[in-house]
């Protein structure tokens, strides 16, 4: 019980305060889109830049660690596709958003301060790890993935090009990218940079959080309760239980393996519903989807921490 009232409620504490500013109208709808505008176009990814440009890369960046996590992912993508194909008889481009909510765990804005509080900021090297890929992984996947199915008969060049545009227009894969040249250049970042650096990322995640909460407050759950259920249980009970029975195969070390099972435990991300709305099919699946799981994440991730120890 002390597990979850200091590590896991503050974190949705703030995202429910930003649910009720907006549901009581104490904070604008157009305040709240600027908010995860100026969070995940310019604040994270300043935080991944900053992060990333000064981890040890040989050091911190496990394939194993990677291996763990992420075919748990493709697995889970895979099975959410054929969950809502075969059982829930969804169209194919439905099956194939459904499929990246099981995918999308939300790394960022649950799994790093949750990871942070259970653990402390020293083991957050794993998490910039996993995020480093995440982003590319994801969209890669699935966005080449849906082109590829809605392209029959087109130049494989066209959904190439479809695919390359929307990676790197996307603000993390910008500042992942960044911070993988800067510190393979291996510059030095200035004082007065890192300073400012450092007062944006300490802003970034409470103001992604509050955004977070304002967000889930305009796309509430309507139907499709099966269907959702279906992608609370992949992506909260099957893909960290997959990441850890690799990671203990797989012998990583504990600084590792914990934040890899608790991140892979996360309720999938906002960019789900980007996703969804990005190609306009099961919309309402990915919006009601992120809003239960995140919920729900309250007592999984506690389970999970429990798990962990």
């Amino acid at each position: 019980m002390q597990t979850l009232l200091d590590v896991i409620v503050p974190v949705f504490l703030l995202i429910g305060f930003g649910y009720l500013s907006t549901a009581f109208k104490a904070f604008p709808i157009s305040g709240i889109d600027g908010l995860m505008r100026f969070s995940q176009s310019f604040a994270i990814p300043c935080l991944l830049f900053h992060a990333i440009a000064r981890i040890d890369i040989a050091t911190h960046f496990n394939p194993n660690l990677l291996v763990s996590f992420y075919s748990g992912a493709l697995i889970c993508f895979t099975l959410g596709i054929l969950g809502a194909r075969v059982i829930f008889k969804r169209p194919v481009e439905d099956a194939i958003v459904i499929g990246f909510c099981c995918l999308f765990s939300n790394s960022v804005l649950l799994g790093l301060p949750i990871t942070e509080r259970a653990y402390g900021p020293e083991v957050l090297n794993a998490n910039y790890a996993i995020i480093a890929f995440h982003a590319p992984f994801c969209y890669l996947l699935g966005i080449t993935t849906m082109e590829l199915t809605r392209a029959r008969g087109e130049s494989p060049m066209v959904a190439f090009r479809k695919v390359a545009t929307a990676i790197t227009h996307n603000g993390l894969f910008i500042g992942i990218s960044l911070g993988f040249l800067w510190n393979i250049a291996a510059l030095p970042i200035p004082q007065v940079a890192d300073d400012a650096l450092t007062l944006i990322t300490q802003a970034a995640l409470p103001t992604a959080l509050f955004a977070l909460g304002g967000v889930l407050y305009q796309y509430r759950p309507e139907g499709d309760a099966w269907t959702i259920a279906m992608v609370c249980a992949i992506a909260l009970i099957l893909h960290p239980a997959l990441t850890y029975f690799m990671g203990r195969s797989l012998q990583l070390p504990a600084e590792s393996f914990k934040p890899a099972v608790l991140t892979a435990a996360m309720a999938p991300g906002f960019n789900a519903y980007i996703f969804a709305n990005m190609y306009g099919r099961a919309k309402r699946v990915a919006a009601s989807s992120v809003l239960v799981a995140t919920l729900a994440a309250i007592f999984t991730a506690w389970g999970w921490l429990a798990v962990l120890g």
